[in-house]
């Protein structure tokens, strides 16, 4: 089974995604939510080897034969954040991850960029909430 990398980004007030370089041509997308994109990118793919067949372009056989699986990357913090505001709020990550909400709005609205150490934090916070939201029975 092949993967296919997608990469994520927040751009301007939508999220961007380009699929990677072992599927032929360029294939990008938008979405206004992080829950559209990810509905978006099979249909997205789909039409995409279509109409590549359709032209007779050499296209790898796994690729129209659908023996593939996503792996999404979110590029930075900013795509982290919007990505998940659906579902947890810069509070709960404050608590979790002990960064002080004001900075993770900064992040959020890219006026600031995390260090390294930070972005750390943040996805263990989220994590730390999804393992607490897991753990209800």
């Amino acid at each position: 089974m092949e993967k296919i990398i997608v990469n994520v980004a927040w751009v301007d007030k939508n999220f961007g995604a380009s699929l990677s370089d072992n599927v032929p041509g360029a294939v990008v997308l938008t979405a206004d939510t992080y829950e559209k994109l990810l509905q978006e990118v099979p249909e997205t793919l789909r039409f995409h080897v279509e109409g590549m067949v359709e032209d007779g372009d050499d296209v790898p056989q796994w690729l129209i034969d659908g023996e593939y699986e996503f792996e999404y990357h979110l590029q930075d913090v900013a795509t982290v954040l919007r990505a998940y505001e659906p579902f947890v709020s810069l509070a709960a990550i404050s608590r979790a991850s002990g960064i002080n909400q004001h900075q993770l709005s900064h992040y959020a609205t890219r006026m600031k960029t995390p260090r390294p150490e930070q972005r750390r934090r943040i996805v263990e916070g989220i994590h730390k909430i999804g393992k607490q939201l897991l753990a209800v029975m």
